[in-house]
């Protein structure tokens, strides 16, 4: 290779920053898709340059790969500052593009941005924000024109950029998530009987994974329960809820002891990764009743699981099973139940959906995410260098004309 080619080689590698901050404060949903975007990336490219950024107490490096670099990052993490330091801490890092997993990027910062919005909730269900929550996300307007360009988990989010803020379509690229590539079939006895021992739950149960707070429905479910219980004289299952306490999780738990079921509902709080494919594969069933989700990664990983799962007909739930999960309404008690019951009863349809949820699971992989996302960072990248070289073409002086004597 001649010195002019290798020249030429090194300017097209990129040097991209990704924040993973909130990794640190909160170990589920957006991070778990920055991990896994992160662990896909490492797999897949070798030799362009990579800046995470990590908060100054999440010391052990994301990815130990060479061209991945571990990076302190000070700014606090969904606070009234974090738009004043930010851009200070990242003008000395030299990066061609930041990619900001978690809604909004450095809002003052000259650099290139790729932002990932994983869903509007915030506008379908502001009373479900706290003032915190509020105050971050009120800052989405800012966020969508400000970014270079925006990735999104499903069409249904994507409409609703396009729908609610107004982003050009071109602005938007859906990339799709999905399961943990560890997450796959596994003998369904031992992982019953590891789990029982382990959290104290029946051996026979219904799954929900999710952060306990009230867009995840989880009243909605709890009320479905009492009701699958009283109507259906369901008396040995027992409904499992794993992940963290979330916005009102108190009154969550007054509900339980107004519907009387607290000998029968097990809140086993955030588990691992090997506990929650366990758990996954123990449970007769998934059930998934949100209000609203930009995507919905559980139904998925149930399915990757061999385990049938029930959904919301609403957002882009649908969207993510296809017709591999019984669709029900989120606000109907009823039919959630029934469809708890179906699949409690009904080994035909448990055998049906098991094997739809795992051909459908197959469809998504984070190789294929990854891939995606390397070539939005490569069209943002381009059309930024294209930008300047036009903005400093027309601030040239025109050549002056000279006229002959």
């Amino acid at each position: 290779m001649g010195l002019l080619s290798f020249l030429e080689s090194q300017k097209s590698l990129m040097r991209i920053g990704i924040d993973a901050r909130l990794s640190y404060h909160q170990p589920a949903g957006i991070s778990r898709y920055t991990w896994y975007l992160l662990r896909a990336l490492a797999q897949l490219n070798q030799h362009d340059e990579f800046v995470v950024f990590q908060h100054r107490k999440h010391r052990v490096p994301l990815i130990d790969q060479t061209n991945f670099q571990r990076s302190t990052l000070y700014a606090p993490v969904h606070h009234r500052l974090e738009q004043y330091l930010l851009p200070l801490e990242l003008f000395w890092q030299s990066l061609d593009l930041v990619h900001s997993t978690d809604f909004i990027p450095p809002l003052h910062s000259p650099i290139p941005a790729v932002i990932t919005v994983h869903d509007l909730a915030f506008f379908h269900w502001p009373h479900f924000l706290t003032k915190d929550g509020a105050a971050y996300y009120g800052q989405i307007d800012r966020a969508v024109r400000h970014a270079q360009h925006i990735i999104v988990p499903s069409q249904n989010t994507k409409q609703d950029l396009i729908g609610i803020l107004g982003t050009p379509d071109k602005k938007i690229s859906v990339i799709y998530e999905a399961a943990n590539p560890s997450f796959a079939p596994l003998a369904v006895g031992p992982a019953r009987r590891a789990m029982s021992a382990k959290f104290k739950i029946p051996p026979n149960y219904i799954l929900f994974v999710g952060t306990i707070e009230p867009r995840k429905n989880v009243d909605g479910l709890l009320h479905a329960y009492r009701y699958l219980r009283d109507k259906y004289n369901i008396d040995e299952t027992g409904l499992v809820l794993a992940g963290g306490q979330g916005w009102l999780y108190e009154e969550t738990m007054e509900l339980v002891r107004t519907l009387k079921l607290e000998k029968h509902t097990f809140f086993v709080g955030r588990v691992t990764d090997e506990d929650l494919h366990q758990l996954y594969v123990g449970a007769r069933c998934h059930v998934h009743p949100a209000h609203y989700e930009g995507f919905g990664l559980p139904p998925l990983e149930a399915m990757a699981c061999g385990t049938p799962t029930i959904v919301s007909n609403v957002s882009s739930l649908p969207e993510v099973v296809g017709d591999a999960a019984l669709l029900v309404d989120p606000n109907s008690q009823e039919e959630i139940a029934v469809a708890m019951h179906r699949l409690l009863t009904d080994d035909a349809l448990h055998a049906e959906l098991r094997e739809k949820g795992l051909k459908r699971a197959q469809c998504f992989s984070w190789e294929t995410a990854a891939q995606s996302t390397l070539e939005v960072y490569r069209k943002a990248i381009s059309a930024t260098v294209t930008r300047r070289a036009q903005v400093a073409a027309t601030k040239q002086p025109a050549n002056k004309q000279t006229t002959p004597s």
